[in-house]
């Protein structure tokens, strides 16, 4: 019997909910162990991830290339692209507009991070400016790091969203 080189239509919702699932604890891990102050931006970002994380979960708890598992794999991309479009915002604050701070007028994304701040503050309390680079790795910045982790995640949503099925 020949193996398959076809992967299961549960692995990329699988492997998205471990990557999302790994970069939020790394977000955590980071902010407690090196006292890296979060900006409202990075929690969203952080929700975002999470965000991607339950419609993987969805996608791995409704039956292989069905309609319910096109649909988490849609809100996945969702999630993910719009994670990538913050991330690139941010990536654009610290790159180019440094002097700038993304409060001011506190937009209703901006209550809502403070709300979930109050509530569960190991995950989204925000007490950093959006446009501080704060830690850099290999040259790049965490905004910049989770451009391109959104990236990589829409990119695998796409992939189980227009994957067909087996015969």
């Amino acid at each position: 019997m020949k193996p398959s080189l076809r992967l299961s239509a549960r692995f990329p919702f699988a492997l998205a909910l471990a990557v999302s699932i790994g970069l939020v604890a790394g977000g955590v891990f980071l902010a407690q162990t090196l006292h890296i102050a979060a900006c409202p931006l990075c929690i969203a970002q952080r929700m975002l991830y999470l965000g991607v994380a339950v419609a993987a979960l969805l996608g791995l708890a409704t039956s292989p290339m069905g309609l319910l598992q096109r649909a988490a794999a849609l809100l996945m991309a969702a999630a993910a692209v719009s994670g990538a479009g913050v991330a690139a915002w941010q990536t654009y604050l610290q790159r180019f507009a440094t002097e700038t701070n993304c409060s001011g007028a506190m937009a209703w994304w901006e209550r809502l991070i403070d709300w979930a701040g109050e509530h569960l503050p190991l995950l989204f309390y925000a007490s950093g400016l959006c446009s501080d680079p704060g830690w850099k790795f290999l040259q790049l910045s965490i905004a910049e790091w989770s451009l391109l982790a959104f990236s990589c995640l829409t990119a695998l949503a796409c992939y189980a969203l227009l994957r067909r099925r087996g015969r």
